[in-house]
């Protein structure tokens, strides 16, 4: 995604930098957009005060750079006092859309070792023959976008995992749209596999030994095709979404799309276009020939969930929906509807409506895609909206992802669930005593990230940094728990690319209280680690912010220390 950023100046950015310093300095800032109410227009002037890898450097590579600095061989106030921060366009405190760095559709959740793992469809921008931002396509969409979170806030950003084409996991695929995750103990190992959509055309699965990949193609073709039984037939034969039940055996429900009856005329109240069918042990075969689910006014995104023993099949209507249709079913064009079943493969019954289109919400629509999924006792519905490119200006069919809770009754009902900005709250709190990811935050302003190690840098996931770093920009760690002794001093490895510059870490908000400074130093090392030291510890659950002054550097982690 293009970056959009109000660039600030950084002056005495030439003066001998090392290691850190503390102390206070006022800011100036735009009104945030996207904000929730209370609308926050300004912020309070300063208080005083090849798998997976698990590193990205050789630890001998590394250089500690964090030597006390006396205050006046760098002035910070003076760096940083014409420094205005970059937009945010979720605002500070709003959650959805989940991540602003980049696009993300068709979201489907996998749980995992106490974490959520959300793959997205990796919309991105198509160009005109001038240049100029055109309409979303999909055509060219052949990666898949990976984020995680352990407290539904602050995301992890693994980046894209390259699917299709040439460059791809299956250079057999041309597309890769609408992902569905699942995982399962195979010969005594997790195995993760990551199903999409080829286009309209089939569905295919890759496979993996972690959540973030490097995913690889096993199977050589697609697992779902228009060759194979009960399938022909099927308009669109994409979507998939898969679950894996109670006692390991796996099923995927796919397809959409609303045909013509031999009079010409669109069988919108029963498509029959959707499909079900169990999974093989191995994943990556069907144990049968697909079952029809009949799902009045069908259109596409098929969703599974299961709620004590029953099963709940979801999808979005169509845009055919007539008077008839509302008057006997109660729902309108391009909304979730909820079927249920005591089986997984149906037959299912149609149960209600629970979530309108975006535009009912947003004032832009279109296509509307979902998953439901339990974390932590909670149940959420995760969608998208193109609420990002509408604040932005483009208004192109760009779409990013956004979470709300789930309230489910005794029997199962669901009801009508609110699209919202501020979205659910927070699980549990960031830890700042391990090691953060550089590119972990609940809202940024201005930054992008980027892979961060050679395996991340092959096939596009994994471990990302933060990058394209401007002055002015900044990310938040929300809820982080600092306890009661507190935080004495903060550490970041920085790739400095021979650049230097000066981060600001502040709590609350991010011209809040300042609790220190990080001095950035070129000093011949690609990378090294810069620290603060605090003048009084952070203590207590706080939103930590770094603000950035300089450009060029990158930074890999942060780390806290009591």
């Amino acid at each position: 995604m293009r970056k959009c950023i109000i660039k600030g100046i950084a002056v005495a950015m030439a003066l001998m930098l090392a290691g850190c310093s503390s102390g206070s300095t006022p800011e100036n800032t735009k009104p945030d957009t996207l904000t929730s109410e209370p609308v926050v227009t300004a912020e309070p002037e300063i208080s005083k005060a090849e798998e997976n890898s698990a590193g990205t450097e050789n630890p001998d590579d590394i250089k500690e750079n964090n030597t006390k600095v006396e205050e006046e061989t760098m002035d910070f106030e003076a760096v940083f006092k014409d420094v205005k921060l970059a937009k945010t366009y979720k605002g500070f405190i709003n959650n959805n859309p989940i991540i602003e760095q980049h696009y993300g559709a068709d979201p489907f959740a996998l749980v995992y070792d106490d974490t959520v793992y959300f793959y997205m469809t990796a919309d991105a921008y198509e160009y005109d023959e001038k240049g100029e931002i055109k309409e979303n396509s999909y055509s060219k969409i052949r990666s898949l976008y990976v984020v995680s979170t352990k407290d539904m806030i602050n995301f992890t950003d693994h980046g894209e995992i390259t699917i299709a084409g040439a460059n791809g996991a299956t250079k057999w695929a041309h597309n890769s749209w609408a992902p569905a995750a699942a995982w399962k103990m195979i010969d005594g190992k997790p195995k993760f596999f990551l199903y999409f959509a080829d286009n309209g055309g089939g569905i295919g699965v890759v496979c993996a030994d972690s959540p973030v990949g490097p995913f690889r193609d096993e199977l050589g073709h697609g697992l779902i095709r228009r060759d194979m039984e009960n399938c022909g037939n099927v308009e669109w034969l994409f979507d998939p979404a898969v679950l894996v039940d109670d006692d390991g055996r796996a099923y995927i429900y796919f397809g959409g799309g609303v045909p013509r009856g031999e009079d010409g005329q669109p069988k919108a109240s029963h498509p029959m276009t959707a499909r079900c069918a169990e999974l093989g042990d191995d994943m990556m075969s069907l144990k049968a020939v697909p079952e029809v689910i009949d799902a009045p006014y069908l259109f596409e995104d098929s969703g599974i969930h299961k709620f004590g023993d029953t099963y709940y099949y979801s999808y979005c209507s169509n845009f055919s929906v007539d008077k008839a249709g509302t008057d006997e079913y109660g729902f309108e064009n391009g909304e979730i509807i909820i079927m249920e079943s005591k089986n997984p493969l149906g037959p299912f019954t149609f149960k209600e409506r629970i979530l309108r289109n975006p535009g009912y919400y947003w004032g832009v629509g279109g296509n509307n895609h979902h998953a439901i999924f339990r974390f932590k006792d909670q149940w959420y519905i995760t969608y998208h909206t193109r609420m990002l490119e509408k604040e932005q200006g483009i208004l192109h069919g760009y779409r990013s992802t956004s979470i709300d809770e789930l309230n489910i009754s005794a029997d199962g009902t669901i009801g009508d669930t609110k699209m919202t900005k501020d979205g659910r709250k927070q699980v549990g709190t960031l830890n700042p005593y391990e090691t953060i990811n550089g590119a972990t935050f609940a809202v940024m302003g201005g930054v992008d990230t980027a892979p961060a190690d050679e395996v991340s840098k092959k096939y596009g996931c994994g471990n990302l940094l933060l990058t394209a770093i401007d002055s002015g920009d900044f990310v938040k760690l929300q809820g982080v728990d600092f306890g009661d002794k507190g935080a004495k001093k903060v550490s970041a490895t920085v790739r400095t690319n021979g650049k230097d510059g000066a981060i600001r870490v502040t709590t609350k908000y991010a011209n809040g209280t300042v609790a220190g400074y990080i001095a950035v130093k070129s000093d011949g090392n690609d990378t090294t680690v810069c620290t603060a030291v605090f003048d009084e510890p952070i203590t207590g659950l706080q939103d930590v912010y770094f603000t950035f002054s300089g450009e060029g550097y990158e930074i890999i982690d942060w780390k806290f220390e009591e």
